[in-house]
């Protein structure tokens, strides 16, 4: 009987599943609208990290309740605009002026997601990774 090789999985297997996962979520988040929390004067709730101002947003009330919680701050009252997954990324990331994504549900953990700026997720004129003015890749 012919020996079998073993067949295993490819890396760049798994990194085109997790590519097309993220593309799926992307999508769905552009098309989704979702709570910001905003302050007393309209200003969107962020987070510096890492080099990235970060926009809380998040999917419901009861995920923006967890995330007042996790804070401690769930005795306040929070104002939240509603605003299209698409305009975060597409109008507002760019008018930050410095490196900016989107935290979803930053209080669920896993369940949470981040849409980091970078090519194909924010404008490229914005994006960390490509390279200012030619529009190739870092």
């Amino acid at each position: 009987m012919p020996e079998r090789a073993a067949t295993f999985p490819d890396a760049s297997d798994a990194a085109e599943r997790r590519r097309r996962e993220f593309a799926a979520l992307l999508g769905e988040f552009r098309r989704t609208p979702v709570l910001v929390p905003v302050d007393d004067d309209d200003t969107l709730l962020t987070a510096d990290l890492g080099g990235v101002r970060w926009i809380y947003a998040f999917s419901d009330e009861s995920a923006l309740a967890r995330f007042a919680l996790a804070r401690g701050e769930g005795h306040r009252e929070w104002a939240y605009q509603r605003w299209l997954g698409a305009r975060l990324l597409d109008v507002t990331v760019p008018a930050v002026g410095v490196p900016c994504g989107v935290a979803l549900d930053c209080a669920d953990g896993e369940d949470g997601m981040v849409f980091p700026p970078v090519r194909g997720v924010v404008p490229d004129e914005v994006a960390v990774d490509v390279e200012a003015g030619t529009g190739d890749e870092k």
